[in-house]
């Protein structure tokens, strides 16, 4: 077992796996090749697909409910619920995916991998 900071706080941080300090992304969503800080090696983690399917069930579940409330609360007219749940998904999933990114990235090099 790997020792370090805790994986889910560095990734949510978007912070290196392996010394807490280091930023994580080189842009948006790519990670960095070595960790400025440490020199941990990172780009060989890969988190496949995970980040997005978890943003889709987070937002998948958040937007439905909010728009069920809304709907309950205040019954606001239908062109009012496309735009304000559209907006909302759109900014959730951009908002969300680097975070669950890192997190992934961060428990990949916390638990390491088969082939590593």
């Amino acid at each position: 077992m790997a020792y370090g900071p805790p994986p889910i706080a560095t990734g949510l941080a978007c912070r290196c796996p392996a010394c807490g300090r280091g930023r994580l992304f080189d842009g948006y969503l790519t990670v960095v090749e070595t960790c400025d800080s440490c020199g941990a090696e990172l780009r060989s983690r890969s988190s496949g697909d995970g980040p997005a399917v978890f943003v889709i069930f987070a937002v998948g579940l958040i937007v439905p409910l909010l728009a069920w409330i809304v709907e309950a609360a205040i019954s606001p007219p239908l062109w009012v619920h496309a735009v304000l749940w559209s907006v909302a998904v759109v900014a959730g999933s951009l908002a969300l995916l680097r975070p669950f990114k890192g997190v992934v990235v961060a428990l990949e090099y916390h638990h390491g991998t088969p082939d590593q």
